[in-house]
């Protein structure tokens, strides 16, 4: 049995671990929260190494993208590398390509007609393929980074802004500790609602779930959500407020879908190979495989 770990910085009430079969393949996934302990976060990489077959970092991105250059979060790269035998991802190798995928198979499919949507990412340098697949369809489009990743009360409107506020930016950012731009531990379970006025101005709104949780309103009545998994207990909040439905790019699998480290660690232990020797066309002929598709949830239709 393949063995795939979610070490995350989140909470430890997020817990799970299942086994199941894919692609004839029997797997045992566990997610493990370390409750924001960094220390406890990284001696986790240290413990598991050698001991399964992937781990995907949760909770946190080693790697952040703007155009053709990506940046590593220092803090959370160093503490992943004490793994030194297991691979280690982070979700980005299918976020350049499931989540670009997903935008696209919507629009072809008319799930969803972005041209037609205003939609508000609320972050782009994470989630850096649905930034560039919206920005290619030329959709009415806020990215978020300055108002939910810096405080700054700025919608940007144009994918170009976020490359060069990225090229400005996230140099200096990804040196600084992580805490300070995304939630960890026990402050993923608060909510912090900002920025109104934009939310009410969206009919979608995509991006990291946690992020969608913790900012938005407590009003979403008819809106869509994009994101990459949900938990019942996430699907009960966006029920209880008007969202019209939610849709997840990762598939389902034993009747769950599960975050984008987990999806990639899981691929990564299919194809045996290292992160590094698999391409684009790898992860796509393996979800394909999967005969995967967006998730589609109707909450309030």
């Amino acid at each position: 049995m393949k063995h795939v770990v979610s070490v995350s910085l989140g909470s430890s009430k997020r817990n799970k671990c299942q086994e199941v079969e894919i692609l004839g393949e029997s797997f045992k996934i566990e997610r493990i929260g370390t409750d924001g302990d960094l220390e406890k976060f990284g001696q986790m990489f240290a413990d598991l190494d050698g001991k399964v077959d992937c781990m995907g970092v949760g909770g946190a991105d080693i790697w952040l993208v703007v155009g053709e250059k990506r940046y590593a979060f220092r803090q959370i790269l160093k503490l992943a590398q004490r793994a030194k035998t297991t691979p280690v991802v982070d979700g980005s190798g299918l976020k350049h390509t499931l989540e670009r995928a997903t935008i696209q198979r919507l629009q072809n499919e008319g799930i969803v007609d972005f041209k037609k949507e205003n939609v508000l990412l609320v972050g782009a340098v994470d989630r850096f393929g649905m930034a560039q697949a919206l920005s290619d369809l030329g959709g009415k489009v806020v990215y978020g980074d300055l108002m939910f990743g810096l405080g700054l009360p700025i919608p940007v409107r144009k994918y170009k802004t976020v490359k060069l506020i990225g090229a400005i930016t996230l140099p200096l950012i990804t040196k600084l500790p992580f805490k300070w731009f995304y939630p960890t531990g026990a402050k993923q379970e608060t909510r912090t609602p900002k920025f109104q006025k934009t939310f009410d101005e969206s009919t979608l709104i995509a991006g990291d779930t946690l992020y969608i949780l913790r900012y938005s309103p407590d009003n979403l009545t008819g809106k869509t959500i994009l994101t990459q998994t949900v938990r019942k207990a996430d699907l009960d909040r966006f029920k209880a407020a008007g969202v019209k439905r939610v849709i997840t790019t990762t598939p389902m699998m034993g009747g769950e879908t599960f975050a984008t480290n987990v999806m990639e660690a899981v691929i990564v232990a299919l194809l045996g190979k290292k992160p590094s020797e698999i391409t684009d066309q790898d992860f796509l002929d393996t979800l394909n495989k999967l005969d995967w598709k967006p998730n589609v949830i109707e909450l309030n239709p």
